[in-house]
């Protein structure tokens, strides 16, 4: 079987008319090879055998092949690879539909090699060095299919718009599994673990679970982590805020006459008519500068967030976005929590990594507790937006909560619901209240945090 699969001369060449496709042949080599790893995990000598003569007849390392191997190893060893792995998932746009059937056996062992990494993970314990690997081969997947790492688990990457069939979701299962299987308190008692951790959604999710059991050099440790991950998130998502929440040029407000404002070509087009051409000079009687305060008006935004266990990203997420709109002119942010208590966190919203560490994930649900808060912060209901972010799942709660609710939108209150607000756009919302929203005339955001900063947006502009 072997010198079957491996005895074809590189180049060009189609396959016999009698008997089977070499190339063909080939493929299904390495995806064998793949699935029975990925299902069984044990060797299968024929298919390693086999799998190792393709890779090396067509001129790839063999590391491709080791799955204690990471791609930043096998990329490092050798860089020419690097470029083929870049959107080695995408579809191949071919418009004369001709096929390259040499290199989609390359794209076979390429693909196996990434696929393996990520969805291979085993079960025993997880140390620091195989998360951070992990991490890293989760990042070559999604720039495989065509996105930056963390495209597709959030982090610095939150809201680059991958979608990928819905794997986000499934990266995010994964990477928690390793957080849990992780002896986390061990790695954060010794720095020089914890520093090869990567901060991400699973970790922190894992760390503010777990941050009450945690002291001395462990707390610090995660208390960094928690910083470095807040700061990823929120250098996205400002910049998205800043393009979303910028309002138009207020010329009643005359421009500032700095230099940064002069505006040369007005102020040349203006002053033509004193053109000498004699002495080939133009006299500037007057100079005209650029219009840059923006009108704004003063609106009061109101965001109450579930801090049940199922919602730590949204708790991750909204924090840093109620910061971001904190900082931002006459905008008034208040910050609720709420599980079976509620707690108005509006003092430290300028301040997410504080807030988070205030937070206790985990409980049950009381939205009127919550309302009850929220609503004396209504000064002026046309000029307020509530922003309530949860699964609404409160079982005997839910028609005191969906009737506070429908009397604050009906005071003139923009009110919008959101199911959560990750980076994979993932919501399970309950659908009782789904189908209230929708006949009240506002119906659930999706989950994605771009399309909570684009409804903001006609609100705060």
């Amino acid at each position: 079987m072997t010198e079957d699969l491996t005895g074809l001369p590189p180049g060009p060449a189609g396959p016999s008319p009698a008997g089977p496709d070499p190339y063909d042949n080939r493929r299904q080599v390495l995806y064998w090879r793949l699935l029975a790893r990925l299902f069984d995990g044990e060797e299968q000598p024929a298919l390693e055998s086999a799998s190792l003569g393709v890779v090396e007849d067509i001129g790839l390392p063999s590391a491709l092949l080791d799955p204690g191997t990471s791609l930043d190893s096998v990329v490092q060893r050798h860089p020419e690879l690097a470029d083929e792995f870049d959107g080695l998932m995408t579809p191949d746009d071919d418009a004369a539909g001709s096929r390259d059937r040499a290199a989609e056996v390359r794209r076979a062992a390429l693909v196996s090699k990434v696929l393996l990494n990520v969805f291979a993970t085993g079960s025993s314990t997880v140390t620091a060095e195989q998360l951070a690997r992990w991490q890293s081969d989760a990042g070559w997947l999604e720039r495989a299919l065509g996105g930056p790492p963390g495209g597709l688990r959030g982090g610095r990457a939150a809201g680059a718009g991958l979608d990928a069939g819905g794997l986000g979701p499934e990266l995010a299962a994964i990477e928690a599994d390793l957080v849990g299987r992780m002896r986390l308190r061990e790695v954060l008692a010794d720095p020089a673990l914890a520093a090869r951790l990567t901060p991400s959604m699973s970790l922190i999710e894992q760390l503010l679970r777990d941050k009450g059991n945690l002291s001395g050099v462990a707390l610090a440790n995660a208390k960094s982590l928690i910083r470095r991950y807040v700061d990823e998130v929120a250098e996205v998502l400002r910049t998205q805020v800043e393009k979303a929440t910028v309002g138009e040029l207020d010329r009643s407000v005359p421009p500032k006459r700095v230099f940064r404002n002069l505006d040369l070509d007005r102020t040349i087009w203006k002053n033509l008519t004193n053109w000498s051409p004699e002495e080939e000079r133009l006299y500037v009687d007057r100079l005209y500068y650029r219009h840059t305060v923006r009108r704004t008006t003063p609106q009061r935004l109101i965001v109450v967030v579930d801090q049940s266990g199922s919602m730590v990203d949204s708790m991750v997420n909204c924090t840093v976005l109620a910061s971001i709109f904190a900082g931002l002119p006459k905008v008034d942010v208040h910050l609720i929590a709420y599980d079976t208590r509620s707690i108005d966190l509006t003092p430290w919203v300028h301040d997410p990594f504080d807030v988070l560490l205030r937070t206790n994930l985990g409980g049950g649900n009381d939205g009127p507790v919550a309302m009850a808060m929220a609503r004396p912060k209504i000064a002026e209901p046309k000029n307020t937006v509530m922003v309530w972010i949860s699964d609404f799942y409160e079982f005997d709660r839910s028609q005191p909560l969906f009737e506070g609710i429908e009397a604050v939108h009906r005071s003139g209150v923009k009110f919008i619901p959101v199911g959560s607000v990750t980076s994979s756009g993932r919501q399970e919302v309950n659908p009782w209240f789904r189908e209230r929203f929708k006949a009240l005339g506002t119906p659930v955001v999706s989950g994605h945090v771009n399309k909570l900063v684009h409804e903001l947006k006609t609100f705060l502009t």
